[in-house]
């Protein structure tokens, strides 16, 4: 019996490096274990923030590869200031105080002007070409993975010209994501946004979330049902590791502006004046893009002796880090709209048997899970004291070399345990 095809549309694949990449890419690597055989549909040539040529070598030899070329907007306006559209293409926005006139413009552009993102020259062609490839192979559902959010409405025309089984799937939300209102939106760009959205969650068969908070906002807006498939981790294959010999907090992934946790720093300043030998144990690690802001604050507070920023690595480096570094770093924007964001590294984290301070908005939906996996603490931006304490109980460990995470039901985390998910969703209509 042949397997059964389903065609995914995703942006982010190797050798696109980041966090978006890894959730289909990991999907894709397990769904023929399950009957499935994937079709991915990606752009050709496109315009990717981070490279990891590495994970290439992770593509399932199983999986059928079509590619379309892409008009991005960014291939022009790199022209201009190629630092700045890199930085803003990978997420790393300024602080509104902080925009220099060029940043005023390349937002407006991209808010009002682009819409929902700069991708959406691709949805057109895609459309014709997929819709004759569907036909020609027999494939009865497909999935489209966002952001950016212009490949729902790839899947939003296709499901309307065939009347395909058509899953959306939401890396993150839409109109709520933390950067939205940063885009400096026109009131007819704001409503168009909305009504796309709208559009694509009550036309998708079935909408995917990754998160409990993204599912409660979505059925506000649709009757659809919603599925919660988290991001999670693989099975890597990475050298035993030696734990560093310094007291290091890593913080591993990109470090926007917005993500600026003054609480730690005011903390570890403190904790700096308090207990002498602290100041020879202590190092800052950043591993991957940094915003100016938080650099800049960083040197402020007087810290700048311990930071050791090494910049973005490939993903294979970035585990063999979360490995040996002595306490890992995940920190959320302190925002109501954030509250739905699980970084994808967090998974990554728990099963690396380091212990995490992740700090971030009350009722996290990461804090719930870094709790019940007892993989580490969470703290609110008010909590510096709480914080405070809980630096110097990992500092008393790492002196008596005993530190280290003892994290419990992890396994249901796993990206074989999550594909299964998956798999029992999509063939749910088969």
């Amino acid at each position: 019996m042949e397997p059964k095809k389903i065609l995914i549309i995703t942006y982010y694949w190797p050798p696109a490096g980041g966090p978006g990449v890894q959730r289909w890419l990991k999907f894709v690597k397990y769904l023929p274990d399950f009957g499935i055989q994937p079709v991915v549909y990606i752009p050709e040539n496109p315009t990717y923030p981070i490279v990891d040529e590495n994970l290439g070598n992770e593509v399932s030899d199983k999986a059928i590869i079509l590619k379309q070329k892409i008009f991005e907007p960014y291939q022009l306006a790199s022209f201009l200031s190629k630092n700045k559209t890199k930085k803003m293409n990978s997420g790393i926005i300024p602080n509104q105080k902080k925009q220099s006139f060029l940043d005023k413009v390349f937002l407006w552009i991209r808010g009002n002007l682009f819409i929902p993102d700069a991708r959406f020259f691709w949805v057109k062609p895609s459309v014709a070409y997929l819709e004759k490839y569907i036909l020609e192979n027999n494939i009865d559902t497909i999935v489209t993975s966002g952001p950016p959010h212009s490949l729902h409405l790839i899947g939003l025309d296709l499901k309307k010209k065939l009347n395909l089984k058509w899953f959306a799937d939401f890396r993150d939300p839409w109109t709520t994501i933390g950067y939205h209102k940063s885009l400096r939106l026109s009131d007819f760009a704001a409503k168009k946004h909305k009504q796309l959205e709208s559009e694509v969650l009550n036309t998708a068969d079935t909408i995917i979330v990754t998160s409990k908070s993204t599912k409660k906002e979505f059925e506000v807006l649709t009757t659809q049902p919603i599925a919660v498939i988290t991001n999670g981790y693989d099975v890597e294959k990475v050298e035993k590791q030696s734990l560093d010999s310094k007291f290091s907090l890593a913080h591993i992934g990109s470090f926007l502006s917005a993500r600026n946790p003054k609480l730690l720093w005011e903390a570890l300043v403190e904790l700096l004046n308090e207990i002498p030998e602290f100041k020879k144990h202590l190092e800052l690690k950043l591993i991957g893009a940094v915003s100016q802001e938080v650099l800049d604050t960083i040197a402020a507070f007087g810290l700048n002796a311990y930071v050791n920023n090494l910049g973005y690595v490939s993903h294979e480096e970035a585990i063999a880090h979360q490995r040996k570094s002595q306490v890992l770093l995940l920190i959320e924007i302190d925002s109501e709209e954030t509250k739905s964001i699980i970084p994808g590294k967090l998974f990554e984290y728990m099963v690396s048997n380091r212990p995490i301070i992740a700090i971030g908005p009350k009722d996290s939906d990461f804090a719930e899970i870094i709790t019940s996996t007892n993989t580490g603490v969470f703290f609110e931006y008010t909590e510096k004291e709480r914080l405070k304490n809980t630096i110097v109980t990992y500092y008393s460990q790492f002196l008596e070399g005993k530190l280290q995470s003892h994290g419990v039901g992890l396994q249901k985390y796993s990206r074989k345990n999550l594909t299964e998910q998956l798999v029992q969703l999509l063939t749910s209509y088969l």
